[in-house]
């Protein structure tokens, strides 16, 4: 990490790390080379910035968790061909994306702890936070732009457009409990499919892949990126604060209607409809375990992970036509690593 002087940006102690399971390890493993060398060239863009707010990019550069993204564009460039520097030029570019992401979605939830440590908002205000998401964003295009060709940058730039649609759809649908299923799963592709898509769409396309197979490979992410937003929402009301990294019920707090949320809505009475729409119009956290209650009433637990399970098998089946290779198979234990922890949703109620 960058030392960086400055008296109005000290970053506060890390609480507890996440911890990853051993299952995680041994996949991560197989590319933990690259995934070093994308942290490190990430922490070295803080030099990048103004002196005087490089302490900020440093914060949130450094707020890095699994590296879901960069591992897709390895394992894609891996599946097809040999990985290049291009190939760690773009982990960086797409997780800088993300990362800036995070920023402004702390913002908007006026979130106050994300992977076990203060938020940027918690820390210098909205304000601060919201510029430096900008200043994020437009030095991942920057980047891009150093391409010789176009494509890099044409793809990034329409990547976040797609992702900042779908969270303004988001925040749009707020409150509206009748929000459509269909509605709701655009969003999550949108806002979290679309970068997992990208993660793969230009890793194939760095190692000159062909365009059936660059296809292949988007659409193996964008089924694997909606399965694991329809997995942490799971996670926000069926799953542990330790491993969900934030308070329980954050959604929910936020009007959001998620995926347990939709499936009891569907199956439910119409009074305990109104007693659900009563519970997220007014939320209080006392509320939570009366919800996971009406949850486990419908079997919503059963039917959500049901659901994520389809889009894991999308996932497989976009690989269907690849070559076998240490990344085609680095690509599935993805999918079934997702589907190992969706199936753990739930056991402690």
């Amino acid at each position: 990490m960058l030392g960086v002087e400055s008296s109005e940006a000290e970053v506060p102690v890390r609480a507890t790390p996440p911890q990853f399971s051993p299952g995680w390890k041994q996949i991560a493993g197989t590319v933990e080379p690259f995934r070093q060398e994308v942290a490190l060239r990430l922490a070295a863009q803080t030099q990048e910035f103004e002196p005087q707010i490089a302490a900020f990019a440093q914060y949130a550069l450094t707020a890095q968790g699994k590296q879901l993204r960069p591992m897709l564009v390895s394992l894609s460039g891996e599946a097809l061909g040999k990985l290049n520097d291009s190939h760690l030029t773009v982990a960086v570019i797409i997780e800088m994306v993300h990362l800036a992401t995070l920023v402004h979605d702390d913002v908007i939830d006026e979130a106050q702890l994300r992977r076990g440590r203060l938020t940027m908002t918690a820390n210098w205000g909205n304000e601060v936070s919201v510029l430096l998401g900008d200043c994020l964003f437009a030095h991942a295009l920057k980047l891009a732009a150093s391409f010789p060709t176009p494509e890099i940058c044409r793809a990034v730039a329409g990547a976040t457009n797609t992702v900042c649609a779908g969270e303004i759809l988001q925040t749009c649908s707020r409150g509206d409990f009748n929000v459509a299923r269909s509605h709701y799963y655009k969003m999550l592709a949108m806002k979290t499919g679309e970068l997992f898509a990208l993660s793969c769409d230009l890793g194939a396309y760095l190692s000159q892949a062909t365009s059936a197979r660059r296809e292949s490979l988007r659409q193996y992410g964008l089924a694997l990126g909606t399965a694991y937003q329809l997995y942490d929402d799971c996670l926000d009301v069926l799953g542990s604060e330790s491993v969900a990294g934030k308070t329980l019920g954050a959604d929910l707090a936020k009007g959001k209607m998620t995926l347990p949320m939709l499936i009891v809505r569907e199956r439910a009475t119409k009074k305990d409809q109104n007693q659900l729409r009563l519970w997220l119009e007014n939320w209080e956290p006392a509320f939570l375990p009366e919800v996971v209650e009406m949850i486990e009433k419908y079997d919503a637990f059963v039917a959500s992970r049901a659901v994520i399970k389809q889009y894991l098998d999308a996932a497989r089946q976009a690989l269907a036509t690849l070559p076998a290779s240490e990344g085609r198979a680095g690509l599935l234990g993805l999918a079934d690593f997702l589907a190992e922890q969706t199936e753990a949703l739930g056991v402690s109620y």
